[in-house]
């Protein structure tokens, strides 16, 4: 059985920091891109961060400079370190894990809410 579980969402205020995890289990990780998605409530679900399997990252422009992923293959691990986070950044982030062309799998979802 997969499991994708996030961790490390919170209330925090405009300019803080936030680490989110996601550890990954039933899957071979190192295998996968794991990503980190946020979707805001009647919105599309949008890819924040990806690393894949090799270690190329990508991320999105209105991320780029403030949130850093990386992955730790021996704990299946991957994490998403946000810094001077911003109001808009409000969201509920998932993990994703794909290795294409096997189906990809999803996180349940954790709650970032930054104040102004």
């Amino acid at each position: 059985q997969v499991q994708l579980v996030e961790s490390g969402g919170g209330l925090v205020q405009a300019g803080g920091s936030l680490t989110l995890s996601c550890a990954a289990s039933g899957i071979i990780f190192s295998k996968n891109t794991m990503g980190w998605y946020r979707q805001a409530p009647g919105k599309q679900r949008e890819l924040v961060a990806e690393i894949t399997s090799t270690g190329r990252i990508n991320y999105a422009d209105s991320v780029k400079g403030r949130f850093t992923i990386s992955r730790d293959n021996a704990k299946n691990t991957v994490y998403l370190q946000m810094n001077s986070l911003k109001p808009e950044d409000t969201d509920v982030y998932y993990c994703n894990a794909d290795n294409n062309p096997a189906p990809e799998f999803w996180g349940q979802g954790t709650q970032v809410t930054v104040s102004s």
